[in-house]
């Protein structure tokens, strides 16, 4: 099988692999389509994952062949590739402990288990969920971020109908908004500079979209809120100076849900905003319930992936330099995927 190998510095190459084969309890997932995640862009633009990794955990596939003892699963089968429940008194991510921390784990990560910017997938058996009738193969490669907007959403103190802000219009924060909104949110305002991505989330119906290099975002949002500032802001930017800005814009009470992972040291100043007693809770990743959640909101057309994902979208593995390349700085890209086959 052919894999995208990262090789450290900035560079992937295009190299051949073993198939692999399933073991005890295994399975193995032939890749449709594996979404290039902004996780994924932030390890190639820092250079922190480590030569060797094969990375890519956005994706759906068609299980290809099952191991000794696998009675779930059948060849041919839709998946997506994460999400299962794991085993009692197994955790899904044992290395998480109660002093993670996900930077040196990010620099340390093994680099042995092959990953789905490869053309096949080796999983435990309990890993994969089944793709629903309704969603195809193309949507349930966003089940995964939309999962981590599901999780922040459940996490947060969002009430019907209460005001929310999104800062940055990226993949998660597009899909945040229409989780948001699907939470009950009666009014969604985005902040995002790239025209693209702004006229997605106008598409997608934002009650209003800023461009903060142009417009002082914190005045217009609380402008645009009676003057006041919204309930809940989800920062989904990990911009310099964002979180600060969605501190300072939240009201008094209100609350900030940390979604972007931010890799470098942020701005930060208090007394701005303390004096408000606003809360800020941080987010990171999904449980099972929230993917099966997130499949039922694709399922359902609460969550569409339509202008998230287009044809012009999808590229094939031989592409994956340029697409990461490009995603260091988006212009005109909302969400790149990769197409196996």
């Amino acid at each position: 099988m052919r894999a995208a190998v990262y090789k450290g510095n900035r560079q992937f190459a295009i190299e051949d692999m073993p198939n692999p084969t399933p073991g005890p309890g295994q399975v193995v997932i032939d890749v449709s389509y594996c979404a290039i995640c902004g996780t994924d862009v932030h390890h190639f633009m820092y250079d922190i994952a480590p030569p060797g990794t094969v990375m890519g955990h956005e994706y759906s596939g068609v299980v290809s062949a099952v191991g000794e003892g696998v009675s779930r699963w059948s060849v041919g089968d839709r998946v997506v590739g994460g999400g299962g429940e794991p085993p009692l008194g197994r955790a899904a991510n044992p290395s998480r402990g109660e002093r993670a921390n996900y930077r040196l784990e990010s620099a340390s990560a093994p680099t042995s288990r092959v990953r789905a910017y490869a053309e096949k997938v080796l999983l435990e058996d309990w890993e994969p969920v089944p793709i629903p009738e309704g969603v195809s193969d193309e949507e349930a490669a966003m089940c995964e971020p939309c999962a981590v907007t599901v999780h922040a959403a459940r996490l947060s103190q969002l009430k019907l109908g209460d005001s929310v802000v999104v800062l940055g219009a990226g993949p998660i924060g597009l899909l945040c908004m229409q989780v948001a909104r699907a939470a009950g949110a009666g009014k969604v305002i985005v902040s995002e500079p790239a025209p693209a991505r702004a006229e997605a989330a106008r598409r997608l119906g934002a009650d209003a979209v800023i461009d903060p290099l142009t417009e002082d975002a914190e005045a217009r949002v609380v402008e645009l809120t009676g003057g006041v500032g919204p309930d809940v802001v989800f920062e989904c930017a990990a911009a310099s100076g964002t979180l600060d800005q969605a501190l300072n814009m939240v009201r008094r009470n209100g609350q900030v849900v940390l979604v972007a992972i931010v890799w470098e040291q942020t701005p930060l100043l208090p007394p701005d905003w303390m004096a408000r007693e606003v809360s800020l809770k941080t987010s990171f990743g999904s449980q099972p319930e929230d993917w099966r959640i997130a499949l039922d909101l694709i399922r359902s057309g609460r969550v569409t992936m339509e202008p998230l994902v287009s044809e012009a979208s999808y590229l094939p593995l031989d592409e994956i330099q340029g697409a990461f390349e490009a995603l260091c700085n988006p212009s005109s890209q909302v969400q790149m995927v990769v197409r196996h086959g």
